[in-house]
């Protein structure tokens, strides 16, 4: 391929063990501390500066994680030491493309060793590499941009939530009358009592193949579908634990979560809940409800292996419920709100998956990009800069 010549790993870059760290010598801060799975937990010292690449040395092996600000490199990973003059960006996705996780010296505990990854052979394109970082940095821009604007719808509906539920600033309030901490013409109401909370399908891993629809786990409520999430094809699975866009899914045990799911059509696994509103209920109003809640469930969690809530937990815990002409003012409000927040997720999907087509071909060559004229986008120019400080 023209343009790409054969190096060992070891001579494009330099692997470094990270460092180790307990919960207990953490320090309140903000520079994140990056373990195999992504940014765990944060601290208040760095061990490298940015424009930083990690890859998982223990535990999630081979992923790869990009940090724009100095960060702590956990004893579970890899970090790129020196990337011997070359792009950062570009170092990134050019790991992503190795499958390294194939790469395992572990016996019973799965691990990367870094002197072995330093001897793989690999093509490179090393004067067409600030090009492709380019063209995928683009895609990363705007799947990011998407994302910091879904965090400020979500937050926009919470705050809309606590300022009509939880201050009591709804339209009108001025003329509301309390009684026991409520307006009068409000009931308060056991949570449980304002939807159907359907338990997941105890899928058997006989049921579960590469092929069909994704079964949604816990995992998928925090990270989303991905190539690794079991499938099954749904014929011989009620419809009823069948579901698609728009739906309320809150993860009951373990970790507790709430979501309207944004991923297409799923099949609900066990310790899920499908949430449906009951009567006048809107579907906005009862999402904010449970997430507002959560704190309050956690608390109430029970379990000495894995944490979780009952269903007499869920009629435990009350809310305010107002009449249906408040609910339906607060729905024409919210629900623009997280009809928004659907879209741009959607739209990241597409985005995400172009870009991930693009990454094979571009770093493969057979998307050659050595007669483009290519703009950098911001992002790159804003790691350039901060590198020659």
């Amino acid at each position: 391929m023209s343009g790409f010549d054969e190096y060992k790993l070891g001579d494009l870059l330099t692997f470094q063990r990270g460092f180790d760290i307990t919960k207990s010598e953490q320090q309140e801060g903000d520079v994140p501390i990056v373990s195999s799975s992504g940014i765990s937990s944060f601290h208040n010292q760095s061990k490298s500066s940015a424009p930083g690449v990690v890859i998982g040395r223990k535990g999630s092996l081979g992923t790869v994680h990009y940090l724009k600000a100095k960060y702590w490199p956990h004893d579970t990973t890899l970090w790129v030491k020196d990337f011997k003059g070359n792009d950062p960006r570009f170092i990134y996705y050019f790991l992503q493309t190795l499958h390294l996780e194939n790469f395992d010296v572990g016996s019973s505990n799965p691990t990367l060793n870094r002197n072995h990854l330093h001897k793989i052979r690999v093509l490179f394109p090393k004067k067409q590499q600030k090009k492709i970082a380019a063209v995928l940095s683009a895609y990363d821009d705007l799947i990011d941009n998407n994302r910091r604007r879904i965090e400020l719808l979500e937050q926009m509906a919470e705050e809309l939530y606590r300022e009509w539920f939880v201050r009591f600033r709804f339209p009108g309030y001025r003329q509301a009358k309390f009684e026991k901490g409520l307006p009068v013409d409000w009931e308060r109401k056991a949570l449980g009592s304002l939807g159907t909370y359907l338990n997941g399908y105890a899928f058997k891993p006989s049921d579960l193949s590469l092929a069909g629809i994704p079964v949604i786990k816990i995992k998928e409520i925090n990270g989303g579908v991905t190539a690794e999430t079991p499938r099954n094809s749904g014929e011989s699975i009620a419809k009823k634990y069948h579901f698609d866009d728009g739906s309320i899914i809150f993860s009951w045990s373990a970790t507790l979560a709430v979501k309207i799911w944004d991923q297409g059509p799923g099949l609900l696994n066990q310790h899920l809940f499908k949430v449906a509103p009951v009567d006048v209920i809107p579907s906005s109003f009862l999402y904010l409800s449970i997430k507002f809640c959560l704190p309050i469930f956690d608390s109430l969690t029970t379990g000495s292996t894995m944490k979780h809530i009952k269903r007499k937990e869920l009629d435990a815990v009350k809310i305010g419920l107002p009449g249906k002409a408040i609910l339906e003012a607060f729905d024409r409000s919210a629900s623009p709100l997280v009809q928004e927040k659907l879209k741009l997720s959607k739209s990241n999907q597409l985005l995400i998956e172009a870009r991930n087509q693009l990454l094979t071909r571009l770093i493969s060559g057979k998307l050659p990009v050595d007669q483009l004229d290519i703009q950098f986008p911001p992002s790159m120019r804003e790691a350039d800069a901060a590198r020659q400080e």
